[in-house]
Formats: C-alpha cells, structure tokens, sequence
C-alpha cells in the first residue's frame, strides 16, 4: 500500500512518513513565497491540511504535487493576510509602496492560470523546478525520465509561458 493510500485511509503514520518526505519541499515552497517569519507557520497549516483533507485525496494520482498545491495555495494565503495587515498598518506616507507591491498579486493569478494552460509534462517539469526547487538531474531522478527529456519540457514550457503571459 503506498503512502497516498495509507494517509487517505487515515493512518496517522502516513502522515508523519509525509511529513518526513515533503516537508523539507514544502518549507523550501514556502520559504520561496512568504517572509522567513511565516515559514515554519505555513508548513504546519500545510500539513493540518493535508491531514484534514485527506478524503479528497485521490490516491491513483501523485501525493507530491498534491501536497505541494497545498502548500502554495496557505503560502498565498499567508502573503495576502500579511498584505491585508500591513495596509491596515501602514502611515499613509507608505500607501504608493503598498499599491506598487499589490500588482505581484495579480502577476501570480496570472503565472498561475498561464500554467495551467501548459501541457501537463511541461507544467509538471516548471513547478518542480520553481516551486520544488528542484534541479533538472533532481527531477529526471523524480520522475524517471532521461534529463534531456526534462531539459527540452523545461524549455518548451518557458518559451510557452512566456507567450500566453
């Protein structure tokens, strides 16, 4: 039994074993996306999650990016509550700092939905580059796949995105 299927079935082993094998990703997720202070805060919330949401978890697909979708949408969350306080903190002297720093937010709803417009093994290999930072030796490894192959996705990803962004 894989370990997608054990945490679905609510082995609470599974999810300690989870934790030990994505929660270093996870953090590096995080770390990419939210202050330093909030990390340690997004991965548990990450993992409460996957925890409380393990009955939508499907387990014929891959618990990895499952888990990792998780992860960049508390991630999200976390900036945009942050976003949310320091507007309501901030002197009006800073408020043209706040409204040049809110377009970011749109760019990822952007990045985001360009992404999903990509094929999936292009899309695949681009968010566990980005997202999982992971090398292009680390995800031919991953996904057993020739690094060529990974090398030409990666590509043909960025010259796509690039074009519908």
């Amino acid at each position: 039994m894989t370990l997608g299927e054990r945490l679905a079935r609510g082995d609470e082993a599974a999810l300690t074993e989870c934790y030990g094998a994505l929660g270093p990703l996870v953090r590096r997720v995080a770390a990419r996306l939210v202050p330093g202070h909030a990390v340690d805060d997004v991965v548990q919330v990450v993992f409460l999650e996957v925890w409380q949401s393990r009955g939508r978890y499907d387990p014929s697909r891959a618990l990895e990016p499952w888990v990792l979708s998780i992860a960049r949408r508390r991630a999200i969350d976390r900036l945009r509550a942050e976003a949310r306080h320091s507007r309501r903190t901030v002197p009006l002297e800073e408020d043209a700092r706040i409204r040049d720093e809110t377009p970011a937010i749109d760019i990822a709803c952007d990045v985001r939905e360009a992404l999903g417009r990509l094929p999936a093994p292009q899309r695949q290999a681009l968010v566990l580059a980005h997202f999982g930072q992971l090398t292009q030796p680390e995800i031919a490894d991953r996904l057993a796949i020739p690094l060529g192959t990974v090398k030409a996705r990666t590509t043909r990803g960025l010259r796509r995105l690039g074009t519908l962004l």
